[in-house]
């Protein structure tokens, strides 16, 4: 004799299909990774914001030429560059957590982390450039061009 199932008894889940697996800890290292440039982060911001803001005469201090003084040494454009790109690759790994948990179609995920990365190639390379080859007395510039405590040559 069969016996007829009960159709208010609860139906046992449906198998989950296979999870991929990746071969490395990718997340996680990312994972350690925003909580360890989050830290640093913290340190170089608010050592920015001392110097520039406390130390000196305040905000109406920070012109052409404080930018200048500053970048005129290493130690201060080696402070600005770290500030600069791990802000930019703690940045864009952050959002491209936010991309991968929220864009469902792999075009539309593939298409924004593009841009991700394409715009974040774009903001490093143009900072450090100009980190880097920042020249408030250019030479050949007029003096009227120039700023004050730039001597015309």
């Amino acid at each position: 004799m069969t016996t007829i199932a009960d159709p208010k008894a609860p139906r046992p889940p449906k198998p989950r299909p296979a999870r991929l697996t990746t071969r490395g800890n990718t997340e996680l290292y990312g994972w350690v990774f925003m909580r360890a440039s989050g830290v640093v982060l913290l340190v170089l911001i608010f050592g920015h914001l001392f110097v520039n803001l406390v130390a000196g005469e305040g905000v109406k201090a920070i012109d052409f030429g404080f930018v200048a003084g500053k970048w005129a040494s290493p130690f201060w454009q080696v402070w600005d560059l770290l500030m600069l790109w791990l802000a930019m690759i703690h940045g864009t790994n952050g959002v491209r957590t936010i991309i991968n948990d929220y864009a469902e179609r792999d075009h539309l995920r593939l298409v924004l982390k593009g841009l991700l990365y394409l715009a974040f190639a774009i903001v490093v390379v143009l900072g450090t450039l100009v980190i880097f080859t920042f020249d408030p007395c250019p030479t050949g510039a007029t003096a009227d061009l120039l700023p004050s405590f730039c001597t015309a040559s």
